[in-house]
């Protein structure tokens, strides 16, 4: 069992490894994709794009807080 807040700093670092950790490997590995390929347009098209992966990462952080966290109430019942 992970606890919500350091899922939430994962997924605020890297986003997808929150989700990971705390159980749901195909959302956190569709996320840490998706952070790749914003990665690579930041690269190549556009250094603004790394607002979009801001925004994206706070997102990622929130799902994996709340993920975590029902996990938590879940499995206290």
């Amino acid at each position: 069992m992970v606890n919500a807040i350091i899922a939430a700093l994962m997924s605020l670092i890297i986003p997808g490894t929150g989700q990971i950790v705390s159980g749901e490997v195909k959302k956190g590995i569709i996320f840490l994709a998706i952070e790749i390929i914003l990665y690579v347009l930041f690269l190549t098209v556009s250094p603004s794009i790394v607002i979009i992966s801001f925004l994206f990462a706070i997102y990622a952080a929130y799902d994996a807080y709340k993920g975590a966290r029902s996990d938590t109430h879940a499995s206290a019942v």
